[in-house]
Order: structure tokens, then C-alpha cells, then sequence
């Protein structure tokens, strides 16, 4: 493990500060909160690949990369005059008290499930004063599975939840029933709404089996990749291109991906 000293973070802020001056990068100089968009998003989803591989020295590695956003939106503040670092740092170790009043005030012994309840209710608290919903801290951005899935977690907390898991299942088989529906009549418009709500129940039917919906589908995602790449090879062992194969070689071609445990 390298020498850390605790100057590290302050030469660090430094550092980038010399990055953003005159004297410093042509391209570090010239980018703005929304031109870091795309690379906060990247990195943010190198952070999770390294942790889904267990991989510590590239987490090392990519969570340096995601600091290294932080610490640059937060020098462009800076330098707009509106916040600092140091501001972002105060900030967030206040909130860290003020959301865990059973370590730092009461000292009680919680579940994880009355923690996290504990946690809405003092959010809805604060953003009362500021006239805000439960829901309204979730980005706009955020992927519409996983958006689905803190959505229904948050207002699960306040109560607002189906009572069991059976009720869940009958709710999806529900919503399917008005899919088909809709596609007898070939209206699109409802097709798109309906499959939306069969979606929603799905997640919900994630939520309360603690599955990730968003994890769920990668990993779905990652073995149908590894099953195609298994047919193509093995297409070009036999000289066949994928255009000419036919659908029964395609099918024939995956259930051995399948047996194989691919």
C-alpha cells in the first residue's frame, strides 16, 4: 500500500485547481458542469462493473476516477463562486448526523428495514420546509428500471405497500391480461401503457423478493451476450455466416449454449 499522509486530499484539490487555471490544461479549463455530464455518468458505471467483477485494484482505481468528478464540479463552483469542497464536505457531514439521530442522539438499537424508515421520514421532515415530495429527491435521469424500483421502495416506507407477495403475483397477472387486451385491438398508444404497468408490477414483485430489477436484467443481459457469442463461434467453426444460418440452426446452435453452461 503507497505512503498516505493527510495532505493527500489537499494537494489533490490543488492540483486540480493548477489543472483549471491559465497556467494550466487547454481542456480542463474549458469544461462546465454540464459538459462533465457524460463522463459522471461513465464513471459512476465503471464504479459499479468493477464492483459486480470483485475486483479492489480497479474499484481503487475507478473510484479515484469518480472522486476526481466530484473534486472537478466542485472546483467549477468554486470558481462561479457559489460553493467549495470543503462546503460539500461540511454538508454532507451534517446530514450523515442529522439522518442517524439513533448513533449520534438517542443511541438506539435499530433494524436496517427502521432505519431506512427513519431515514425517509427525517428526509420528509427537512423537505417539507422547502415544499417537496417524498419522491422528488429521485434524479430525472435515473434509468427507468431502477427509477421504478426507489420509487416504490420510498413510498413502501411510509406504509403505502401491498400487503403481501401473492398480491403482487395477482396484480402482474393482471396487468399481462390487459396487455393482451390491448394487443387484440392493435391500439399502440395502450399497448405502450399497458406493458409499462406490467413492468411497474414486475418491479414491485423484485422489490418485495429484494432482487435489484436492474441487476437482475444485466446479468440476463451478460448471459444472453455470452450464449450469442457462443453461437456465432460456433457458426464460423462450421463455415456458416449468421445472415444464412436459419432460425431451427440459430435455436439448435443456443440450446447447446444452454447444455454447455454458457
Amino acid at each position: 500500500m503507497k505512503k498516505r499522509t493527510k495532505d493527500n486530499f489537499n494537494d489533490l484539490i490543488k492540483l486540480m485547481s493548477k489543472l483549471r487555471s491559465k497556467h494550466g490544461c487547454p481542456w480542463d479549463r474549458v469544461q462546465t458542469h454540464k459538459s462533465l455530464l457524460p463522463y459522471l455518468i461513465e464513471e459512476s458505471y465503471e464504479v459499479l462493473d468493477t464492483i459486480e467483477a470483485k475486483d479492489d485494484q480497479r474499484l481503487k482505481e475507478e473510484l479515484g476516477d469518480l472522486l476526481l468528478q466530484i473534486i472537478f464540479h466542485a472546483q467549477i463552483a468554486k470558481e462561479r463562486k457559489k460553493f467549495d469542497i470543503y462546503e460539500v464536505i461540511e454538508n454532507l457531514r451534517q446530514k450523515l448526523i442529522e439522518r442517524h439521530p439513533h448513533v449520534f442522539k438517542e443511541k438506539k438499537k435499530l433494524v436496517t428495514e427502521e432505519v431506512l424508515k427513519n431515514w425517509e421520514h427525517i428526509k420528509l421532515a427537512a423537505s417539507k420546509a422547502k415544499r417537496r415530495s417524498v419522491l422528488s429527491g429521485l434524479p430525472r435521469h435515473l434509468p427507468a428500471l431502477l427509477k421504478a424500483y426507489r420509487l416504490q421502495e420510498k413510498v413502501a416506507r411510509f406504509d403505502f405497500d401491498w400487503e403481501g407477495i401473492d398480491e403482487i403475483f395477482l396484480k402482474t397477472e393482471e396487468e399481462i391480461k390487459e396487455l393482451k387486451r390491448a394487443y387484440r385491438k392493435r391500439k399502440k398508444e395502450d399497448m405502450e401503457e399497458e406493458l409499462g404497468d406490467v413492468l411497474f408490477s414486475l418491479v414491485n414483485l423484485c422489490r418485495r423478493l429484494k432482487i435489484n430489477p436492474e441487476f437482475a436484467l444485466r446479468k440476463t443481459i451478460d448471459k444472453f451476450v455470452k450464449r450469442f457469442n457462443y453461437i456465432e463461434k460456433r457458426l464460423k467453426q462450421k463455415k456458416i455466416s449468421l445472415r444464412k444460418a436459419g432460425l431451427p440452426l440459430l435455436d439448435s446452435l443456443w440450446e447447446e449454449a444452454k447444455r454447455s453452461a454458457v
